[in-house]
């Protein structure tokens, strides 16, 4: 097997076929260093002008062809101290003269680089083929547990069939575990080379794979009601108060979108807010569209933080000591803008509306009146 890629062996093509109009220059064979199982690197050739259908063997340690001759020179291709390859130049005359010296150098340097790329794409690729056979193995082995969960939480339902206070908790924990599976779903997916959105002209950033974003036309509370009941859930655990809201808008649309969007909110919420502080999440419907309201009652965020925390990789300086990528509201402005709709800071949260508390800080997603549907 050749140790380069097709497309250096075109360059390679194209770099020695310029010296068909050099007299002087008889023949050109390029090798590339190759580490041999015992260690001791050895020349590969892996390509050579003139195109005269000779055969050509790797040159080891001792082998004469190593030695310099009147006739015969070598030309290293390195990056840096490493040795990539070299050049074994055949000419009629010696020394060169400048100007060919020139130009086989200018050769000799081009195809290091070139060499070095492509050196740097095979390790890249390589690294990458691995890492995609550990996700798919992780992929797999994470349903085997998820399984189990949607099974234990079957079968604990059905010994809870007058328990309704008790139900809600499993139902809504069934609800996240088929959030999981969809998120493994789409990771799984990713894996196909067809998964992957084609390239526009001028490209976007990525945001949802199609099962996380979909389908259209949804029903808002499906998505919304386990994050509300997971809300709920949270707050009694951190011993903060926790304000639901009192129903649902009858829109319908990218749900799955909006649900992303409200969970990375309410994540930011309960992790950034100080312990004590109220968390809530508000909805309201107006003329140009639902509003939903993300708020909390700790302190507000720094003024010069305000549109920052919005790029991606941005976090804000009290959540720095914190674990986090800086992308949950990068993603969820994102999320919003593909919607038709928009997602700001507002500081107080009593400016969004007079019922909501005065400290703290608040995230308003506005919706489209045009993906809702009437009843």
């Amino acid at each position: 097997m050749i140790p380069v890629s097709e497309s250096f062996l075109v360059l390679l093509g194209y770099q020695l076929g310029q010296f068909a109009d050099c007299a002087e220059v008889r023949s050109l064979v390029v090798y590339v260093t190759h580490a041999s199982r015992e260690g001791a690197p050895s020349l590969i050739p892996v390509g050579h002008w003139p195109a005269d259908g000779r055969t050509l063997t790797a040159v080891d340690g001792d082998s004469q062809l190593r030695v310099p001759a009147e006739e015969r020179r070598w030309l290293p291709l390195r990056d840096g101290a490493e040795l990539l390859g070299a050049i074994q130049v055949e000419s009629s005359i010696s020394p060169w003269p400048e100007p060919l010296r020139q130009r086989l150098q200018a050769v000799a340097l081009g195809l290091a680089e070139a060499l070095r790329l492509d050196r740097e794409g095979q390790r890249l690729r390589h690294r990458l083929a691995l890492q995609e056979e550990q996700l798919r193995l992780l992929v797999h082995q994470l349903r085997n547990p998820l399984t189990a969960l949607r099974t234990f939480g079957h079968l604990l339902l059905r010994r809870l069939e007058k328990d309704s206070d008790n139900r809600s908790l499993v139902e809504g924990l069934l609800a996240e575990e088929r959030q999981l599976q969809r998120y493994v779903d789409a990771i799984s997916d990713l894996a196909r080379p067809d998964a992957l959105i084609a390239a526009a002209p001028d490209p976007q950033p990525l945001l949802l794979p199609p099962l996380l974003s979909g389908p259209g036309g949804q029903s808002l509370a499906e998505p919304l009601s386990p994050l509300i009941q997971r809300a709920a859930a949270t707050a009694t655990l951190q011993g903060r108060p926790w304000k639901g809201p009192g129903a649902l808008p009858a829109w319908r649309g990218d749900s799955g979108s909006v649900a992303e969007i409200i969970a990375n909110l309410l994540e930011n919420a309960f992790r950034y807010s100080p312990q004590g502080a109220a968390v809530g999440l508000q909805v309201r419907d107006t003329p140009r569209g639902p509003v939903l309201t993300v708020w909390d009652g700790g302190a507000p965020i720094e003024e010069a933080e305000r549109e920052a925390i919005f790029q991606r990789g941005v976090r804000g300086s009290r959540g720095l000591p914190l674990p986090g990528t800086g992308l949950g509201l990068a993603l969820a402005r994102d999320l919003a803008h593909s919607l038709g709709g928009d997602l700001q800071l507002v500081i107080p949260p009593q400016a969004v509306d007079p019922e909501l508390p005065a400290p703290g800080n608040a995230f308003v997603l506005s919706l489209p009146a045009s993906a809702a549907a009437g009843e």
